[in-house]
């Protein structure tokens, strides 16, 4: 009885350390980009020399209301109307929700997918865009995103400043009514002050937001059409724009304003969803590990580093579980 009383705590021991290891890599990078973002400067945007011409491009799945105060917003910009369209791409929505769209001056694609996806609305929208309309840039909104009225004016400013072929703005919470609610808003934050802010300090790219992103119009019109995964599509263009070695700048004064998760069920769902992409981003890009490390491609190494590490529900989860089971 006592060996096998041993070898039981030989074998947590052995697990704790299996785990040790991938739980203190993924504290050391938090805690130094961390340290890092406290360094932080306000940038100065400097006024655009040309009007660009932007698309909104709005996907809405059963929505509701939601998209009508999204489309409301971005037709309420002070920015030149004829210097920007707006496209809803309203998918299994009621027709009262499509008819009070269509009483709108935005264009209103309704496709009907057996499995609906975002990327699959992208790549529709692109598909369907009259042939003689001519873009500077594709902004990308979710349903249920508010932004203040001098938005598209800071992102034309913001895109001629950085130059860049994509930028990310400061997505923060609409409301914070609910404990899931203020969590998931705090869970944001710190994720803006680490994986973009702490990032554009030290030269490297921004980790890229499923909302509130602004593409290159002939870039993203290219590359939509070559995402494959249903879920994930800002990770999946992410990586590819690391190989390509375009850089992913973030304003932090630019913010679009997203509806948080009230309820617990649904934090726990979009936390499961959002560990997947992780490791299904990581799995799909470990095998370009090697070419960035003889091209010195830091983007890429980096982003690779980070979809490794291990999510932040999940870890805590294990030091709570290993403290209690081990001894003090």
């Amino acid at each position: 009885r006592d060996i096998r009383r041993m070898d039981f705590w030989w074998i947590l021991y052995i697990i704790d350390w299996v785990l040790f290891l991938p739980v203190a890599i993924t504290v050391a990078y938090l805690i130094v980009f961390a340290i890092i973002a406290l360094f932080k400067s306000t940038r100065d945007i400097k006024k655009a020399k040309q009007f660009n011409r932007f698309i909104v491009l709005i996907p809405a799945y059963k929505s509701g209301k939601k998209v009508l105060e999204t489309v409301n917003a971005v037709l309420g910009q002070t920015y030149n109307q004829r210097n920007f369209d707006i496209v809803v791409i309203s998918d299994h929505q009621s027709e009262m929700i499509n008819m009070r769209l269509a009483q709108m001056p935005i264009t209103l694609l309704t496709p009907n997918f057996e499995k609906s996806s975002k990327t699959k609305s992208l790549q529709y929208a692109i598909l369907n865009l009259p042939q003689f309309k001519i873009y500077d840039a594709v902004v990308l909104l979710d349903a249920g995103n508010i932004v203040d009225p001098d938005f598209l004016e800071l992102v034309n400013d913001a895109f001629d400043t950085s130059g860049s072929k994509v930028i990310q703005t400061h997505r923060m919470s609409r409301n914070r009514d609910t404990s899931i609610s203020r969590m998931d808003s705090t869970f944001e934050e710190i994720n803006n002050n680490i994986f973009r802010a702490g990032h554009i300090v030290v030269g490297l790219s921004s980790a890229l937001n499923s909302s509130g992103t602004i593409y290159d119009y002939q870039w993203f019109k290219q590359n939509i059409m070559k995402v494959r995964s249903t879920i994930g599509e800002d990770k999946e263009l992410e990586a590819m724009l690391v190989r390509e070695g375009i850089f992913i700048d973030y304003f932090e004064d630019i913010h679009v304003y997203d509806e948080k998760t009230r309820l617990i069920q649904d934090f726990n769902i979009q936390r499961g969803r959002w560990t997947y992409i992780q490791l299904h981003s990581f799995i799909s890009n470990i095998r370009y590990l090697p070419s960035g490390f003889i091209n010195s491609q830091h983007d890429q190494i980096d982003k690779i580093l980070q979809w490794a590490l291990v999510p932040r529900t999940i870890m805590m989860g294990i030091i709570a579980i290993m403290s209690i089971v081990l001894p003090s």
